[in-house]
């Protein structure tokens, strides 16, 4: 599960850098990013050491990047390439990784089953996103934010994550989470997932495209599919660590 979500992750990056205004000077926090940021997010995953995972990339990433971008001496569009750079990381690698860190979890009574809550955010989120589109579809005529994304409506929200809703509290019995609990961790997951799908519609109406890739036929690229997970996972991570673990 860690070798494939930081597959994804490295795919996932690739795709924003593709599309940042980044220069031959940034090189070097790139390579910083792809073979030393996100090898050693997962790695930290991989030997459960929680401290670390949660500030290598937000404190560690954020200070060196710039600096290694201002050490090439190249000052145009300095601040913009170095966010764009930091940000990248952040999306693509310290938020997705959070999915695979719920095998971290050492939650009472639910050992060797935490692959499950992976499930659970995974149907959830997901389940989300396309039930959004369909009750939008149907139903939509109020939108939310037009300049950023069209199809996006009040009632196809509201539709869509109250159908999520209701899936994440009939999936409560894999999981550590009392049907009301459910209930709650699923409202984060929707809310959390399209304020996110939001976000990166932002990033990429900045950028003037439409998709973030072309990998998935029909549906864009990596990004395009998971934009509402990099959202909703960590807070869902960190929600469950704080409540129903030690």
């Amino acid at each position: 599960m860690i070798v494939l979500f930081g597959l994804v992750s490295f795919l996932a990056l690739r795709e924003f850098v593709t599309l940042a205004a980044v220069r031959r000077s940034d090189h070097s926090a790139l390579l910083l990013s792809f073979f030393v940021g996100l090898p050693g997010q997962y790695y930290l995953i991989a030997i459960g050491w929680y401290g670390l995972f949660c500030i290598f990339i937000p404190v560690y990433g954020f200070l060196i990047l710039p600096i290694l971008a201002a050490l090439s001496a190249d000052s145009k569009n300095f601040l913009a390439r170095a966010a764009e750079t930091q940000w990248g990381l952040m999306i693509c690698v310290y938020s997705i990784s959070h999915v695979p860190a719920l095998l971290m979890l050492d939650i009472p009574g639910y050992a060797g089953r935490t692959v499950l809550l992976q499930v659970f955010l995974m149907v959830v989120a997901q389940s989300s996103d396309v039930l959004q589109y369909v009750w939008g579809k149907l139903l939509g005529r109020h939108k939310i934010a037009p300049e950023l994304s069209p199809s996006k409506t009040w009632e196809g929200f509201l539709g869509g994550a109250s159908s999520a809703v209701v899936i994440g509290v009939l999936l409560s019995p894999i999981t550590p989470f009392r049907p009301a609990q459910a209930l709650a961790m699923s409202v984060v997951i929707t809310v959390m997932g399209f304020l996110g799908g939001l976000v990166m519609s932002a990033i990429k109406r900045d950028l003037g495209v439409k998709d973030w890739g072309s990998m998935i036929q029909g549906h864009g690229g990596v990004l395009d599919r998971l934009d509402s997970i990099c959202f909703s996972a960590p807070v869902f991570f960190h929600l469950t660590r704080y409540f129903f673990t030690p």
